[in-house]
């Protein structure tokens, strides 16, 4: 099997964070929380919109939603999530395993406030079968993404 590109990215970086993968798909929230044994809210669920002219993911507690307000105040533009075939191509990771590690150059990682109810979070690992487990300490300092609220 091909090491997966967040764990090449891990340990090229260093980073001590050990991938979970799963016999079973963990492609959706409520599969994830199934996986892991833990409630859907701490998974750390990541989505891809093209705000203007850039490309963005922002990292939310899996209960979550989008609020169009906020985003809008925030960014400026109506939120326009990428389509299945954008975000591999664009993001770099293919829908159920999007997350914010090992995204090509150009992406913007954006974290709401949604994620600090928690001390533990899970945030995908570039496939549909894998994840993190993390403090949204570390995942700003693994990501160096701004922290923003955008969700309701």
């Amino acid at each position: 099997m091909e090491q997966n590109k967040v764990e090449r990215y891990f340990k090229e970086k260093n980073l001590p964070y050990p991938i979970l993968y799963f016999k079973e798909s963990s492609a959706t929230v409520d599969l994830a929380a199934k996986a892991l044994g833990e409630e859907p809210a701490k998974i750390a669920k990541t989505l891809a919109f093209q705000a203007k002219e850039k490309d963005i993911v922002i990292v939310m507690c899996g209960t979550a939603r989008i609020d169009n307000k906020k985003y809008k105040s925030f960014f400026h533009t109506k939120a326009k999530m990428l389509s299945p075939e954008e975000t591999l191509d664009r993001i770099g990771h293919p829908v159920g395993g999007i997350c914010p590690f090992a995204l090509s150059k150009e992406v913007m990682v954006y974290l709401d406030e949604s994620l600090k109810a928690f001390s533990v979070i899970y945030p995908a690992a570039g496939t549909p079968n894998s994840a993190v487990k993390m403090t949204p300490k570390e995942l700003e300092d693994v990501t160096g993404g701004t922290w923003v609220d955008v969700t309701n």
